[in-house]
């Protein structure tokens, strides 16, 4: 099972892998000067810009894991909590917010406020993706209708699912990363970015994942 879920999405090759390419390009499509910008990534990964189509001229990534070691002269990362940024961070302005699949694991619709505050506070435009509610696969277990299900139905499931990436070990771990994603649909996404435009990623014709866009120059809807 771990070889099919490295099938589906955890690799460069995988499905997943080309949808995140393709979203890439997305990007880079939608914000043609984005090799010029400085960006703030929140809750992402330098690796994700080292491999990226069109890399900006300054990338700063703010997240929860410790920085790695080594840094590329166009990188900066710091430990940080993207819904309650640090002075020194919150001061700053970018030209471009980005964020991917991060909004759903912020811990609640308060959280989730005030990571939509940040966005807007930081840079005039912005790129903010995160898996759809009613796809019919939950995407961090690709399982099929899991959240819909009951706590304690997903906090089973996700000990026993077979292609879930890493399964807790106790009832009260897996209860804790069930609760932990809570995906989010258009009308969340409308009042979190009442001014931004709400696009649209879909797979076989079904919303996959939304993205709120502010300050595009061009794109696709």
């Amino acid at each position: 099972m771990p070889r099919l879920r490295n099938l589906l999405v955890d690799t460069d090759q995988s499905w997943g892998g080309r949808r995140r390419a393709s979203r890439a390009r997305w990007l880079a499509d939608t914000f043609p000067n984005l090799a010029d910008m400085s960006v703030i990534d929140l809750g992402g990964r330098v690796d994700t810009w080292q491999h990226a189509p069109v890399r900006p001229a300054h990338v700063h990534v703010v997240n929860l894991e410790a920085p790695p070691a080594d840094l590329p002269d166009w990188a900066e990362v710091d430990h940080g909590d993207a819904c309650q940024l640090p002075d020194r961070i919150a001061a700053r302005r970018y030209d471009l917010v980005f964020s991917n699949s991060v909004l759903e694991h912020v811990g609640g619709h308060e959280r989730r406020e005030r990571f939509a505050e940040a966005v807007h506070q930081l840079a005039d435009r912005h790129w903010v993706q995160t898996p759809y509610r009613h796809f019919p696969i939950e995407p961090h277990w690709i399982a099929p209708g899991m959240q819909y299900l009951p706590v304690s139905a997903r906090a089973l499931l996700a000990r026993r699912w077979p292609l879930a990436h890493t399964r807790p070990t106790t009832r009260d771990e897996a209860v804790r990363e069930v609760l932990w994603t809570e995906l989010v649909d258009y009308t969340q996404m409308r009042l979190l970015f009442p001014r931004s435009r709400i696009l649209t990623e879909r797979l076989a014709g079904l919303p996959k994942s939304l993205i709120g866009v502010a300050g595009a120059t061009q794109g696709r809807a």
